[in-house]
């Protein structure tokens, strides 16, 4: 696995509920700017939790630039190494908006430690990071881990530092996750689990169903799902007024895609506008994203248009989009967003019972599958399957791609599996929702076996990061 897959920076936007009403002063401004940029002149500030998680690191040896007859040995170049290991956090850090305080001075002897013990468990930052350096200062490390409060660690522990029987020693500690690898840019993929660890605890979701305002805690993770009576989404949508933005957008989605078949031109209008009222109302609400449960509204043809349109793109700028207020799938969105800089497609499993694949399907889909800063895969416009109605996007995934199944599920599990596409379902045969990818699913020996409904396909073999990030947050891993 390439770590450096894993230094994408989400770009996250924000509006005001009052602001908005006056956003369209920003429209010559935003047409000036290219397709990408219209959420930047609608939408100022950051889309993640407020302020930059603070992640303490420091490095565990014995003074001196050369170690004698010990692992790592003399031929290994102390002082190059942590030079090496500190940049890479440094560069990480920078990219990922992280706040770090690296203490240059190792830590060896008894009175140093004592004091980090004392000021990790007085003043817990939001992660430690603690490189590990000779074999030999493994009973120190131990001592700060399980002394060192609530902070999450992550321990790395490079080739030549430890036998097994070290890293044994940390094995089900909580919110700790040990490193023991060659590879020396892992640094920056352990600094991005710690701000993920972050970014989940402090992490609002807004769900519009039901008839009641209400908070309710995600206790494994810390995330708060933010309630909002449906009824809001349908007002708030009359409210407002057709602005240059939505055009834009709306010309931009006609441009681009490969094909449109059944939407008309105010249909794509209309999706756009389902794009500006839910950034809106994630603003409102301080939310990284957003999920209605849209099945009543169509049902009962409350709504001209679903969001599926909306989510795509909110999905595409490292935001949530979920259908159907599944709470779990939007904690599953903002986990990949924040871990591996790339958005997730949820989907419905159908299993292929003739050749034992799996078909994923839903109206919703992203297009930067592989990544947010990467171009989008092609995508045709076609209205809502189950309601003929509004505008949904098929994507075209491409045949061959490996890809990672993930889901959390309540209240302390990720489901994961690894498979790769087989094709795209198109034409008569694409009789389910827009979006349909068959996949092979390793060691799935039947395909009816899946057990959950809204798992993510990920673009990518991520079940190592995935894992990884597991162990630190103390959660479970549940085959597909």
């Amino acid at each position: 696995m390439d770590t450096r897959d894993l230094q994408t920076s989400l770009r996250t936007r924000t509006l005001g509920r009052r602001e908005f009403l006056g956003a369209a002063g920003a429209s010559a401004l935003s047409l000036k700017l290219g397709i990408l940029d219209f959420a930047s002149s609608l939408f100022a500030g950051e889309t993640g939790p407020a302020g930059k998680p603070r992640v303490l690191a420091v490095f565990l040896r014995p003074e001196g630039d050369r170690y004698w007859m010990s692992w790592p040995g003399a031929s290994y170049d102390v002082e190059a190494h942590q030079n090496q290991y500190t940049q890479t956090l440094v560069e990480a850090a920078k990219k990922l908006g992280v706040e770090l305080e690296i203490r240059p001075v190792p830590l060896d002897d008894a009175d140093s430690i004592e004091a980090f013990v004392r000021q990790t468990s007085q003043s817990p930052p939001d992660g430690l990071f603690l490189s590990v350096m000779h074999i030999k200062s493994w009973p120190k490390l131990n001592y700060i881990v399980k002394n060192r409060g609530e902070a999450p660690a992550v321990v790395f522990s490079p080739l030549g530092t430890a036998f097994a029987k070290q890293v044994q020693a940390l094995r089900g500690v909580p919110k700790t996750f040990v490193a023991a690898t060659q590879d020396p840019q892992w640094p920056a993929l352990g600094l991005r689990m710690l701000k993920t660890h972050s970014d989940m605890k402090r992490g609002r979701l807004c769900m519009i169903a039901g008839k009641s305002a209400e908070e309710r805690p995600v206790k494994s993770l810390g995330t708060t799902l933010c309630y909002v009576p449906l009824d809001t989404w349908t007002t708030d949508v009359a409210q407002v007024d057709t602005t240059d933005e939505m055009r834009a957008i709306a010309d931009y989605y006609s441009k681009e895609a490969r094909q449109i078949i059944e939407p008309k031109q105010e249909d794509i209008l209309a999706a756009a506008k389902n794009y500006v009222v839910a950034r809106r109302m994630m603003e409102a609400e301080k939310c990284q994203g957003i999920s209605v449960d849209c099945y009543p509204l169509l049902k009962e043809r409350r709504v001209a248009c679903g969001m599926c349109l909306a989510w795509s793109r909110l999905l595409d700028e490292g935001f949530v989009g979920a259908c159907e207020a599944d709470g779990d799938a939007a904690v599953s969105m903002l986990l990949s967003a924040s871990l591996l800089g790339r958005p997730g497609f949820m989907q419905d499993p159908a299993p292929n019972t003739l050749r034992n694949t799996l078909i994923g399907s839903h109206c919703t889909c992203p297009t930067r599958l592989d990544g947010f800063e990467n171009p989008h895969l092609p995508f045709v416009l076609r209205n809502q399957a189950e309601s003929a109605s509004g505008v949904a996007l098929q994507v075209l995934w491409n045949p061959g791609q490996e890809i990672t199944m993930m889901k959390f599920r309540a209240p302390d599990t990720i489901v994961l599996g690894t498979g790769r596409v087989v094709d795209n379902v198109e034409g008569d045969a694409a009789t389910a929702c827009r979006t349909s990818v068959e996949v092979k699913v390793n060691g799935l020996a039947d395909a009816r076996n899946v057990k959950d409904s809204h798992q993510l396909f990920l673009a990518g073999k991520w079940d190592e990061p995935i894992r990884a990030f597991a162990e630190l947050a103390g959660l479970k891993v549940a085959g597909v």
